[in-house]
């Protein structure tokens, strides 16, 4: 992607869906029955972690190719299918004659009544041995039996006419630079994602009314890093950053450095890690394999998972992320207040002991 700005066209906020971008588009089956397909975790590593698609799944995959048959204009530069949702990003390349709402509703009409033909077709219990498969994933034994028994990923489930992308697709607009590399990583990932999750639960199951320093939190991650003694606080201040932008980058510089000193010496780093500078310096704390304790701006949905920068440090036990707050689904941003907010909940928790 070194020609980025050169060979994509952003689509631009508020501008129309008409027009040339790059869309991520995500279908999710309401009831989250892996009707798509099944994973597999080949010998428990999650690296070799793939998912093999249900005769259903991979009829949905063929609808979703022929996209640019239908819109010349639109091409498809990333898909992966899951057990139980889809992900596609789509490049429109020139001015559409329908907007990118209508391109998605017309797929997703299609693979509606996929789903509907499948639903006429199929016997009530084909779904049962295909949700064992995906919830024992590291009962070796069984995954292998699993994958030596072809006839047990049948079409799927007794309900598929009410439960196959009953809601719309969620389409997402990428305006940004960098989004579209970080999203392509994301949906490629996506199988080893899940698999780690599945080989690892305790530390990604939400936990509700964890007390830190007398208040309640939801938290996802490590708990017993709460029983480390030594904590300190990452934060830096604006004074600094502007003293660095006129040149007089030495204070800047020495907290940062000190920040990752402490941590080297002991102690679990606490931050909301909100600025670029504490972002730098969380990316350190990562690569060293500190212990880490993350304040959220929001809450924790039914299915969360850490962003791909946290989410090999949850899974390992490095880290611990905490919300003072309850799920927001439309919450995009943070304000002033709840920086400050978080900044204060970092600095009573670090202080606790």
């Amino acid at each position: 992607m070194a020609n980025e700005k050169e060979k994509w066209h952003w689509q631009e906020p508020g501008s129309a869906w008409k027009g040339v971008g790059i869309y991520h588009v995500t279908m999710v089956i309401p009831s989250r029955k892996p009707l798509l397909g099944r994973l597999v975790i080949h010998e428990n590593d999650p690296t070799q972690a793939r998912v093999e698609l249900t005769p259903f799944g991979n009829e949905i995959k063929e609808c979703m190719r022929t996209i640019p048959e239908y819109h010349p204009e639109v091409r498809i530069i990333g898909l992966r299918m899951m057990p139980d949702h889809v992900h596609i990003i789509l490049y429109v390349t020139s001015t559409m004659k329908v907007g990118i709402k209508t391109v998605v509703r017309g797929f997703w009409q299609g693979v509606k009544k996929i789903g509907r033909a499948y639903a006429a077709s199929i016997l009530p219990n084909d779904i049962r041995e295909n949700e064992r498969c995906n919830e024992s994933p590291n009962n070796i034994q069984g995954n292998e039996r699993c994958n030596e028994s072809p006839n047990n990923i049948r079409e799927n489930e007794r309900c598929l006419e009410d439960a196959v992308f009953t809601e719309f697709p969620f389409i997402r607009v990428m305006s940004r630079r960098g989004q579209l590399k970080a999203m392509i990583r994301y949906v490629q990932m996506n199988p080893q994602r899940l698999a780690t999750k599945r080989l690892h639960p305790g530390f990604f199951r939400v936990q509700c009314g964890v007390e830190v320093a007398g208040r309640a939190y939801d938290a996802v991650g490590n708990i017993a890093i709460l029983l480390e003694n030594q904590r300190a606080t990452v934060h830096v201040c604006r004074k600094m950053v502007e003293a660095a932008d006129r040149g007089e980058d030495k204070p800047l510089r020495d907290y940062m450095n000190g920040c990752v000193a402490a941590a080297r010496a002991g102690a679990v780093m606490v931050s909301p890690f909100i600025s670029p500078k504490e972002k730098e310096v969380l990316m350190v704390l990562i690569e060293e394999k500190h212990l880490v304790i993350h304040l959220s701006d929001n809450g924790f949905g039914e299915f969360f998972k850490p962003s791909d920068t946290l989410f090999e440090s949850v899974a390992a036990g490095r880290m611990l992320i905490l919300s003072p707050h309850s799920f927001d689904a439309d919450k995009r941003r943070i304000s002033r207040g709840e920086c400050v907010l978080l900044n204060n909940l970092a600095e009573e928790i670090a202080e606790e002991n």
